[in-house]
């Protein structure tokens, strides 16, 4: 089977080393989706599956998957993976749960936003919470809205945080 790490806009493959969407090829993948060749022609490009996993390839080549493409924000054409993010927020010692994602913004397409869940007994302030991400990721990766609540951060029954509600929640509607 071969992998490839490629840009999940242009499609283009990257370097070693670089992070992007993984791609896979060989006789042992699916054909397609049953009845289903929209579905199809998105995941299957020249006969390369688009995994939908972000991550990369190491010198010795070793993949690590580090996030899933559709938890990235692409902010004024800028990939935010939502897992960097939170992993710099949970570095913060009162952050219980942590869920970043992106809401819809008029010019620069989506912006970073952030629900958590302090830490029982613990005060978080947004503005404790940005300045602790700019010192870890580059500005564009600072989230701009920050919700902080006070109950657990809403779950399906496998546990996964259902960061589409939260998005919903924090999103104007629209006209």
């Amino acid at each position: 089977m071969e992998v490839d790490i490629r840009d999940p806009a242009t499609f283009e493959k990257l370097p070693v080393g670089e992070r992007g969407e993984i791609w896979f090829k060989g006789p042992n993948l699916i054909r397609g989706y049953w009845h289903k060749p929209e579905a199809t022609a998105e995941v299957i490009v020249d006969g390369w599956l688009r995994s939908g996993d972000i991550g990369h390839i190491d010198e010795d080549g070793f993949v690590y998957v580090e996030d899933r493409a559709k938890d990235m924000v692409l902010r004024a054409g800028e990939n935010v993976y939502c897992a960097e993010v939170e992993a710099a927020l949970y570095e913060h010692p009162k952050v219980h749960e942590a869920a970043v994602f992106g809401v819809p913004h008029e010019r620069l397409g989506e912006e970073v936003a952030a629900a958590i869940m302090p830490v029982t007994g613990e005060e978080l302030t947004a503005a404790e919470l940005q300045a602790h991400v700019a010192e870890r990721l580059a500005p564009f990766k600072v989230p701009s809205t920050i919700l902080i609540v006070d109950s657990p951060l809403p779950r399906n029954a496998s546990g996964k945080i259902l960061k589409r509600e939260l998005r919903d929640q924090m999103s104007p509607p629209s006209s």
